[in-house]
């Protein structure tokens, strides 16, 4: 993946995120949102947010945490690049999911936006709910 400006303060952001995940840690991956930040993963509705409004403030960010990362067994970013702008970057690529023995790869555009103290203010993720169910496999 082609990482310029590694520095940028959005993708220290997104990588801390990224690795928090991996390393299943939730106190040190909430500490990284702002008070009122907010994930939309995806945006819009779906299973995870039915109204489509995002999880908003670290309460419900919190319960986005054990509703869809805590019940996988292994998450991966396998992003093929990154465009930084602004306060924002944009990740493009993957994000494989492994859940019940089964294998489910989301792919899009996944996006972190940090506030001026390099909080994550917003972080949305751009993927097909039923093009990534289609993509389920056995491990």
């Amino acid at each position: 993946m082609t990482d310029t400006a590694v520095d940028h303060p959005a993708r220290v952001a997104g990588r801390a995120s990224q690795a928090a995940v991996r390393a299943r840690d939730k106190a040190a991956w909430l500490d990284l949102f702002a008070a009122d930040g907010i994930v939309e993963d995806p945006v819009g509705p779906s299973l995870f947010d039915p109204e489509g409004a995002g999880h908003r403030g670290r309460d419900a960010i919190a319960a986005f945490w054990d509703k869809a990362i805590a019940m996988a067994e292994s998450i991966e970013f396998l992003f093929d690049d990154s465009f930084a702008c602004g306060n924002e970057v944009a990740y493009t690529g993957l994000i494989r999911t492994t859940i019940g023995g089964q294998i489910i790869d989301a792919h899009g555009v996944f996006t972190y936006r940090v506030d001026d103290s390099g909080k994550i203010a917003a972080l949305r993720a751009f993927w097909e709910q039923e093009r990534a169910m289609a993509t389920i496999r056995a491990v």
